[in-house]
């Protein structure tokens, strides 16, 4: 493990060695999860693509309270506002996807990768998608996994957060070490069992999360502003954009994937930016990590 500091926050992150291909594939992970969990897909794709993973801000190892520059933060991801035409208030929080688009950019910007397709999960599909808005000339398309939305369901929506804050509350740190408490996870969100590998990894990663950007993230991403402002975003990418969905996800169903790759040139009439994953669940990367890498290659070697 590597780290970088980005806007006052070190980072934990992983880099493959160069290859001949000019693109390096940046995997961005979801809602408290940590890098490990795109191992499965990097180990298949790197022979022939170069492959970054990091951990978000206050996610798996990129734990900190170190001072952020606030200022920088927001004069720079200021300049995505104008993309959309919209207030500067969504840009008041450190957790909003836009603000971790920024440190995705500092991150970028301070490894010397130039051109790069982002490959982001949940969560960090959104992410993925103001990054490209952000770096319109080093970001040359994205792919989402069981990542979509762009529908404001304000009962839905409450309830989803309210269930997550109740979530957050209960993490002691003694949780990890109750046996078989993995078991749980070994089940949860997909379509089938986790090899008790994954689900100690989710455990130790549930508990870990900072308060704050656990708290902070979940609450940023699903306000009816953000939610509403995606649909947006989406229609105005000029790269390619692609999204894969798992068959059985509960989480992100593929109704709503498809929902807001439709708002992108190359949905067309029929979802061709849509590639949906039998017997898969929330966590494609790990469920089915073949089918996944597979069309990850397939998609950049298209282009």
């Amino acid at each position: 493990m590597a780290t970088i500091e980005i806007l006052g926050v070190p980072h934990a992150y992983e880099l493959t060695a160069p290859t001949a291909c000019p693109h390096a594939l940046v995997f961005i992970h979801g809602w408290l999860n940590s890098r490990g969990y795109w191992q499965p897909v990097i180990s298949r794709l790197s022979v022939d693509l170069q492959c970054l993973s990091y951990d978000l801000r206050g996610f798996g190892e990129s734990q900190s309270h170190a001072e952020i520059d606030v200022n920088r933060l927001q004069s720079t991801v200021g300049l995505t506002s104008q993309l959309l035409d919209s207030s500067n208030s969504q840009f008041d929080s450190l957790y909003t996807p836009t603000a971790y688009a920024q440190d995705l950019a500092a991150l970028l910007q301070e490894l010397n990768i130039t051109s790069a397709w982002l490959i982001g999960h949940s969560l960090g599909g959104t992410i993925a998608l103001w990054a490209a808005a952000l770096l319109p000339d080093v970001v040359q398309g994205v792919i989402c996994i069981n990542a979509g939305g762009g529908i404001y369901l304000k009962e839905a929506f409450e309830k989803f957060r309210s269930a997550g804050q109740r979530f957050l509350q209960v993490r002691p740190r003694w949780l990890s070490q109750i046996p078989l408490i993995d078991l749980l996870f070994t089940r949860d969100s997909v379509a089938r069992p986790l090899d008790r590998y994954w689900a100690r990894q989710r455990v130790i990663d549930f508990v870990v999360a900072d308060p704050e950007a656990a708290l902070g993230a979940l609450l940023d991403s699903t306000t009816e502003e953000e939610v509403n402002r995606l649909p947006q975003l989406v229609s105005q990418l000029k790269q390619p954009v692609y999204f894969l969905a798992g068959a059985d996800d509960k989480v992100m169903e593929p109704k709503y994937v498809r929902h807001l790759a439709s708002f992108h040139r190359l949905f067309q009439y029929c979802g061709d930016n849509v590639i949906e994953i039998s017997n898969c669940g929330h966590l494609a990367m790990l469920e089915q990590p073949d089918a996944v890498a597979s069309h990850i290659r397939a998609i950049v070697s298209s282009q």
